[in-house]
C-alpha cells in the first residue's frame, strides 16, 4: 500500500508545488508521511464533521483543497482543545489520521479547479486568465440571455443559491475564477469576456458591472471549487488502484439563501 508521501509526490505531478501563491500553505501539512494509507477521504475542506468522518470509515488520510493551518485568513498561533482550530488538529493527531491540502497549486494546475469548472459549466477551449494561471477565459457553443446561463450555472454546479448582476451583455465569452476571484474582474474584462463566474464578490463589484460592461454572477465558494474533488479522487484512483478513496459525505455547502 502507498505510503502518505508517495500520495503527496503524486498530487503535486498534478498541481506543482511551484504553483502556489507567495503566501499559501499546500501539501501534507499534518501527520506521518511513512503512513500507510488504505483509504483516504477527500473534501473540500477539512471541518470537526470530516474528521469524525475520516475517523469513523477507518481513512488514514484527508485530501483536500483549502489548507487548514497557517493560511492567509486562519495562522495557527495556539493548538488548544478550546479552540475550533487548535481542536481540529488535535482530533487529527489523536486519531492518527493525516491532511494533504492542494490549495492555489490546484487552482492554478491544468485540469485542476478552474478548468473544472469550466468543463462543469461548457465553457470550451478554457485559456488562462491571469498570468499566475489563475481563472480561466472561453465561450460557450452558442450565445444565449444572462437570466438563461445563471440558471444553468445554478443547476450544474448545485448551488442553494446565487448572486448575480446584470452588466448589459449576452453571454457568449466567459470568465471563469474558482473560489474568490473578484480581483480579477477587470482581467476579465480586458480578455474581452462579456461574463464572469467566481464568488465572493462584494457590493462595488456588483455596483461596477454594468459601467465596466460586464456580467457578473456569484456562484458561491464551495460550489465553484467542489467540482475539483472528484478530479482528486480520479486522479488518485489511477495513481493508486488498490486504495479505497471516497467523497466525503458530511462536507457540503454551508450557507443558505433566503428570499
Amino acid at each position: 500500500m502507498p505510503t502518505v508521501r508517495q500520495i503527496e509526490t503524486k498530487l503535486f505531478e498534478f498541481a506543482p508545488l511551484d504553483l502556489k501563491m507567495d503566501w499559501d500553505n499546500a501539501g501534507l501539512l499534518v501527520g506521518d508521511p511513512d503512513q500507510p494509507v488504505e483509504k483516504v477521504l477527500v473534501a473540500l475542506d477539512i471541518t470537526r464533521e470530516v474528521a469524525r468522518e475520516a475517523s469513523q470509515t477507518g481513512a488514514q488520510l484527508i485530501v483536500a483543497h483549502h489548507p487548514l493551518i497557517n493560511c492567509k485568513w486562519l495562522p495557527v498561533q495556539t493548538v488548544r482543545s478550546d479552540t475550533p482550530q487548535g481542536g481540529l488538529l488535535i482530533a487529527l493527531l489523536r486519531g492518527g489520521i493525516s491532511a494533504i491540502c492542494m490549495h492555489t497549486n490546484l487552482d492554478a494546475a491544468a485540469g485542476g479547479v478552474n478548468d473544472a469548472l469550466a468543463a462543469a459549466l461548457r465553457v470550451n477551449d478554457p485559456g488562462p486568465l491571469t498570468q499566475k494561471g489563475i481563472g480561466r477565459v472561453g465561450t460557450l457553443s452558442r450565445p444565449v440571455p444572462l437570466e438563461q446561463f445563471v440558471a444553468e450555472v445554478s443547476q450544474s454546479l448545485h448551488c442553494n443559491g446565487l448572486r448575480y448582476a446584470d452588466g448589459g451583455r449576452i453571454v457568449h465569452r466567459v470568465a471563469v475564477g474558482g473560489g474568490a476571484c473578484g480581483d480579477f474582474v477587470d482581467q476579465a474584462v480586458a480578455a474581452g469576456c462579456d461574463t464572469f463566474v467566481t464568488s465572493d464578490l462584494g457590493y462595488h463589484e456588483f455596483l461596477d458591472a454594468r459601467p465596466k460592461g460586464i456580467n457578473l454572477i456569484d456562484a458561491g465558494h464551495f460550489p465553484t471549487e467542489h467540482v475539483v474533488c472528484p478530479v482528486i479522487i480520479n486522479t488518485l484512483k489511477q495513481a493508486f488502484p488498490e486504495l479505497e478513496i471516497a467523497l466525503s459525505a458530511s462536507h457540503r455547502e454551508v450557507i443558505q439563501y433566503y428570499v
